[in-house]
């Protein structure tokens, strides 16, 4: 296994040009488990720790620019606010070590359906930068993800940011896991209220074959919320609305049985995630527009 380093962004693309089946390492938290029990055995491994860039982020007037390697533990301790459910997962990735190394492009680039990211970028619509040296383009997250652990990027690119749009209303996430901490997810479910385009997204981790949303869940709820003048009037959603989003939820996946939960197990947890996070974000708007209301 040759082990490539280059010093600059540059670098890093003329090397993946050059060697197309090259692995990416930055935090290493995933590609190493894998070469550590023979899981993977790649011709080259192409560290990215010297790329300065990476590890930046800029907050803009609509978007962040999250650097593909800045570690979860930044995300939650400067970004809490303009990425609510990106920094609500970031606090259930496996340990402060872990959180400390790894970053979200590495959950992009595996591409695992159990990745903690995946939820929170699909609820709050992210696109990923991607460039190589023939130039860059922005995918779409609903179009990144084309199959177990495989992505949309081409063999001579590599991720360089993930564009985010800052939260704006209650964001949420919600993990099961077979214990608290230091665990892959069972199942997760992330959602998002966008108030200004009177919308809510969602996104499922762990399963399906690739993380999903939850589209016929999140057009019922559009529906539901706008032909009541939800939105408008502040009211609690009323029970018989929250049921039936989370059995769309459910609906949603496409799980399987394996040693961490059964596939009946999975699509119950989403349905409950779903409706507890929901009734959280909606009491969070809720009191939201109340105080905007008092002030005014």
């Amino acid at each position: 296994m040759d082990f490539l380093r280059p010093a600059s962004w540059e670098e890093a693309l003329a090397a993946k040009a050059e060697h197309p089946t090259a692995v990416p390492i930055a935090g290493g938290t995933d590609v190493m488990v894998e070469i550590n029990f023979d899981h993977r055995r790649p011709e080259y491994l192409l560290d990215l720790n010297r790329i300065g860039d990476l590890y930046e982020w800029e907050v803009g007037e609509e978007d962040v620019r999250l650097g593909a390697s800045v570690p979860y533990a930044k995300i939650m301790d400067h970004l809490r606010a303009e990425l609510q459910g990106l920094a609500l997962a970031s606090h259930t990735v496996a340990s402060p070590q872990i959180r400390n190394r790894g970053g979200v492009g590495g959950n992009l680039g595996t591409a695992s359906p159990a990745g903690d990211a995946h939820p929170a970028l699909l609820a709050a619509g992210a696109e990923v930068e991607a460039e190589s040296v023939r130039g860059s383009r922005r995918i779409p997250i609903d179009d990144f993800y084309t199959g177990v652990k495989r992505n949309a990027l081409a063999p001579d690119e590599l991720i360089r940011a993930v564009h985010i749009r800052k939260a704006d209303g209650p964001q949420q996430f919600s993990k099961v896991g077979t214990r608290n901490a230091m665990v892959i997810a069972v199942c997760a479910f992330g959602i998002a209220l966008h108030p200004e385009s009177r919308t809510v997204r969602t996104g499922i981790g762990s399963a399906a074959p690739t993380p999903v949303r939850a589209t016929a869940a999140e057009e019922f709820l559009n529906a539901a919320l706008e032909e009541g003048g939800f939105w408008d009037n502040g009211k609690i959603i009323t029970p018989s609305v929250a049921k039936q989003f989370a059995d769309l939820c459910a609906g949603a996946c496409n799980p399987i049985d394996d040693v961490r939960g059964t596939a009946s197990y999975r699509r119950h947890a989403v349905g409950v995630m779903a409706r507890r996070t929901l009734t959280w974000t909606w009491e969070s708007y809720r009191g939201t527009a109340a105080r905007s209301e008092g002030a005014a």
